[in-house]
């Protein structure tokens, strides 16, 4: 065991834990703007799906139930604009953390292989690369790599730390580069249907990819969008070629999600009205916050989509961390996903509004 866990770095949210404790001791309580969980309910049309499906005895299927593939091809034809999805298209996945951590894995990458990722980034696209003993490495843009052994290009629109947006210029440049060369292009779009001051696209997008899926992945999860981070809901849709040996793997390996969670992700994904609902709610947070950073002498950079706002005093991101805690407020330091995020920190906007206006409050103090 421990030859797999030495492969690993140190579990980065372990060094918040004494930010935590100083955070915590304020009077008014902790203010927690750092994981980034979902703190809303989940839409009862959702959890009634559940409810409905919950005398599930039986084994529930790794591509998932008809339904539940319908739902979500006619997701990506609805809200992405893809064209001509099939089920050969899609595939379920149990939450989006563990597709990115083991893609490499089944895959079949090892070492030689070569991995790579936004030079900011989550920090499980490393992780991928290293349980499958891959060589991995950051990026400003993508087509400046050394295509030779790459096997795996991670983009990720909008980005989290940063919430940046690609443009549809920009991928569909990338899109023709990995073609070129033969490179597995594989698009963490999680948090696509937030965008705030950009309207982010997919690369499922015909504009995109020019009406062929051939060497191309998205990863959709329902955590953000639905309030479903408890539930582990996610899906990826693209190359069936890519796609349909991933489920072979996956159902050797027992990777389904519950039948229960298949019910409520179809009708999650069935329902676009919730989610702008829950827009709403994040779009009023976000103003109120990102206003109040900025009086207490913030700068915010890119953070025009996603569900945090980049910010930096133009120190240490540590230094910073250890300024608000002293607040009672909790965010994540901007090195957790890179060198390049040394003076930046992650604020996130997954806090109910008595929470959030109690940050404003003690940003105005």
């Amino acid at each position: 065991m421990s030859a797999v866990s030495d492969r690993l770095p140190t579990f980065p949210w372990d060094k918040l834990e004494p930010y935590k404790k100083t955070a915590a001791a304020h009077p008014g309580g902790i203010v927690d703007l750092s994981v980034g969980t979902p703190v809303d309910p989940v839409p009862a049309r959702i959890q009634q799906a559940l409810i409905d499906a919950a005398d599930s005895p039986g084994y529930p299927t790794v591509w998932g139930t008809p339904a539940l593939r319908d739902a979500i091809t006619g997701w990506l034809e609805r809200r992405l604009g893809a064209r001509d999805v099939t089920h050969r298209h899609v595939l379920p996945v149990v939450g989006s953390k563990e597709l990115v951590a083991w893609l490499p894995t089944q895959l079949g990458l090892g070492p030689g292989d070569r991995v790579a990722y936004p030079r900011l980034a989550y920090p499980t696209y490393e992780v991928g690369a290293r349980l499958a003993r891959a060589d991995y490495e950051v990026y400003d843009d993508p087509r400046d790599l050394d295509p030779e052994g790459l096997k795996l290009l991670w983009l990720n629109s909008p980005s989290n730390p940063t919430g940046a947006v690609l443009s549809p210029e920009d991928l569909k440049g990338i899109v023709s580069w990995a073609r070129e060369h033969g490179v597995l292009l594989v698009s963490d779009e999680c948090y696509l249907e937030l965008g705030w001051e950009a309207d982010p696209v997919s690369v499922l997008h015909p504009d995109v990819n020019g009406g062929s899926y051939d060497g191309i992945v998205a990863v959709h999860s329902l955590s953000k969008r639905s309030n479903l981070a408890g539930y582990r809901a996610a899906f990826l849709a693209g190359d069936p070629a890519v796609l349909m040996p991933l489920l072979e793997i996956r159902k050797h390996g027992g990777m389904m999600i519950s039948a229960p969670t298949q019910a409520a992700m179809a009708a999650a994904l069935s329902d676009d009205e919730h989610v702008r609902l829950q827009r709403a709610r994040y779009e009023s947070r976000r103003t109120r916050l990102r206003e109040a950073l900025l009086a207490h002498g913030f700068r915010i950079d890119h953070s025009e989509a996603s569900l945090y706002l980049w910010s930096t005093r133009g120190e240490s991101c540590w230094d910073t961390v250890a300024h608000l805690a002293e607040l009672g407020i909790l965010v994540a330091p901007g090195d957790f996903y890179g060198e390049a995020g040394a003076q930046h920190v992650r604020v996130a906007l997954t806090a109910t509004d008595e929470r959030i206006d109690e940050a404003i409050l003690r940003l105005k103090a």
